[in-house]
């Protein structure tokens, strides 16, 4: 039979062992992995935007510049009357910089919004350019159609509101059903034919001048000093008289 000394011995040991234990398997759990609902986001909303862009391929092009601030290239297929096809490309950077997801959703959205109370609900590459940061829609009668950019307004500093407001539509409205908000603004206009787009331009945030460089101002000469007068010479020490003979 085992004593109680040597039971509570065998406790211990087992506690000891399950503690020291403890910290390896800290050290060895997982951190959870952050990239995973971030490519999460990214595929939804490149799913989410596929038909507006054109392409899967185009869409998540946009997402991602948008996400990054980096150069996005989106491609327009055409087939032609021999079965061929011709891919033209449309590359622009977005004047924003890097935006977070739900600002890359409400950008897309207002330009989709935009576009549509144009009368253009199937964009180009080009088109979709100029909605997003700028341009000029040239139609085949002559007109043309001004784009100020989304995402050219977001950089001078305006909220999203304003944006959506100036466009005369309200934000949650947009946010809900862009297309739909769109064309309803453009009163049953009919598809429009547009020529070319002349794309804006991309223009740096002018750095103010610095000051022209102001010539020192000539520090006033010091007055002279006056000529000390000059000493007047010592008169000459009189010769010492002969000391009388003895």
């Amino acid at each position: 039979m085992k004593s109680p000394h040597f039971k509570s011995t065998l406790i211990c040991i087992a506690v000891l062992g399950a503690l020291s234990a403890a910290p390896v398997m800290a050290q060895t759990a997982t951190p959870p992995d952050t990239s995973v609902s971030t490519n999460n986001e990214s595929a939804r909303l490149s799913t989410e935007f596929a038909d507006f862009a054109g392409s899967d391929t185009n869409s998540q092009a946009l997402v991602t510049g948008l996400r990054d601030g980096t150069a996005v290239t989106l491609d327009d297929v055409t087939t032609n009357a021999d079965g061929t096809t011709t891919t033209t490309s449309t590359t622009f950077t977005p004047a924003t910089g890097q935006m977070g997801y739900g600002n890359v959703k409400i950008a897309l959205s207002l330009a989709e919004a935009t576009l549509a109370k144009s009368g253009i609900t199937d964009p180009t590459a080009a088109e979709l350019a100029a909605a997003l940061n700028g341009g000029t829609l040239v139609l085949a009668d002559g007109t043309s159609i001004d784009l100020n950019g989304v995402l050219a307004q977001r950089a001078a500093g305006e909220g999203w509101g304003q944006i959506a407001k100036a466009d005369g539509f309200k934000l949650g409205d947009v946010m809900r059903s862009p297309k739909a908000i769109g064309s309803a603004a453009a009163n049953g206009h009919a598809h429009v034919d547009v020529e070319k787009v002349e794309l804006a331009k991309a223009h740096g945030v002018d750095r103010p001048s610095k000051p022209e460089h102001v010539a020192k101002v000539d520090r006033p000469e010091r007055p002279s000093r006056p000529d000390r007068p000059e000493r007047p010479e010592r008169p000459d020490h009189p010769d010492h008289a002969g000391r009388p003979g003895g």
